[in-house]
């Protein structure tokens, strides 16, 4: 059910930010009365995240509508990112360069189809860092959307909870590509 979607690039929130949110509202529609998930919070994370370097996201669209988007940006080694983990990193995990993805979500008709990878796919697929790294609620569609990620190739490397009114995340990281050789 994936074909027929179109992929888009967007660097500009201005011209998005209506539909991630939407999108967002409607995925997360069961847990909006809780302070960490409102829309407010998640239009000031958006508008925040918008502004860091590298801001770029992907929207898939079934006839001119939205069925799901990611969204990701470049971290520096001393990145809030990787301060906030709880435990010490893998030896080398913030030498290489990253870029974070903040964001991925599909609404329902397209869940389970396969969009979810070819959205993840094409918003990696020109980057020009060398890993990606993101945070996963471990509890999330109990504990599937996490092992999702790890056929993706994603690994644990430590947990951290960005606010605290939020859940605490797993987070994980996989090389986009490898790193140049050295002469």
């Amino acid at each position: 059910m994936s074909e027929g979607i179109e992929l888009r690039h967007a660097t500009d929130i201005d011209a998005v930010r209506k539909t991630l949110i939407e999108v967002y509202a409607e995925v997360h529609a069961d847990h909006l009365h809780r302070p960490h998930y409102s829309v407010e919070r998640y239009g000031e994370r958006l508008a925040r995240h918008a502004t860091e370097p590298g801001w770029e996201a992907v929207i898939g669209y079934h006839d001119d509508q939205p069925a799901g988007y990611a969204y990701a940006n470049a971290i520096a080694p001393d990145d809030r990112w990787w301060r906030r983990m709880s435990t010490p990193l893998p030896e080398g995990t913030t030498e290489r360069s990253t870029v974070a993805l903040k964001e991925i979500m599909l609404r329902v008709p397209w869940r389970g189809t396969g969009l979810a990878r070819r959205i993840h796919d094409e918003l990696l697929a020109h980057r020009p860092e060398e890993q990606v790294s993101l945070l996963v609620n471990p509890l999330n569609g109990d504990g599937k959307v996490k092992d999702l990620y790890e056929r993706w190739g994603y690994r644990e490397i430590s947990m951290q909870q960005p606010s605290a009114d939020g859940p605490v995340l797993t987070a994980m990281v996989r090389a986009i590509r490898e790193p140049a050789p050295t002469e």
